[in-house]
């Protein structure tokens, strides 16, 4: 179907959503993602990235109760849906066929 494959930074957003399950949101994904693939990415990506995730039904969001902390804003958290799952599921197994299919010598010099 068109639409519903995931781009590499679509996987990561939902990997990282995904790993920090009931506090995901922008920054912290970003951090996430930083933290784990040691990979810069603007916040503005990131946000374009989740609405996208969130129009094709592979997250939904809620928003939180404002903080002190955060200077009365409220938090905009996410989650994978049951689509978004299949979809992560779906391009793991593509990968690990390619893994499998690869020959030894394939990477010998």
């Amino acid at each position: 179907m068109k639409g519903t494959n995931l781009g590499e930074l679509e996987e990561l957003i939902l990997l990282a959503t995904a790993s920090l399950y009931d506090n995901a949101y922008g920054i912290a994904i970003q951090k996430e993602i930083k933290s784990k693939c040691n990979r810069s990415i603007s916040i503005s990506t990131v946000h374009a990235v989740l609405a996208r995730l969130e129009q094709k039904g592979f997250m939904d969001s809620r928003y939180d109760g404002m903080t002190p902390e955060r200077g009365g804003r409220r938090k905009h958290l996410f989650r994978v849906t049951k689509s978004g799952q299949k979809a992560l599921l779906q391009v793991r197994e593509q990968r690990e066929t390619f893994w499998q299919g690869i020959p030894s010598i394939a990477f010998e010099k």
